[in-house]
């Protein structure tokens, strides 16, 4: 995951930050694409659900505490992702 790529001698492109979040999707690493996706400031409708599935994922004691399901509002933020980058997209 995260290879670079030289493109020349002297510059090396590093992958990009949704590059990186369609790898841990392909991966099923999804606490830490939960985490990269919290990052991004654009979301559009989905921001919501995966800031909250990231919160969840991190705090569930608390969020169930108030009365949320954690597991639950995770599993809404992995598919809030899978909307926004299916697994089987191609690389941007």
């Amino acid at each position: 995951m995260g290879r670079c790529e030289v493109t020349s001698h002297r510059h090396v492109t590093r992958p990009t930050k949704t590059q990186r979040l369609i790898e841990l999707i392909r991966a099923g690493d999804w606490p830490r694409a939960l985490s990269l996706a919290n990052t991004f400031r654009r979301l559009g409708p989905h921001r919501d659900t995966i800031r909250l599935a990231r919160e969840c994922r991190v705090h569930p004691r608390f969020y169930r505490s108030v009365g949320r399901d954690p597991e639950g509002a995770t599993a809404a933020g992995i598919a809030a992702l899978q909307e926004l980058y299916p697994p089987n997209r191609s690389q941007p």
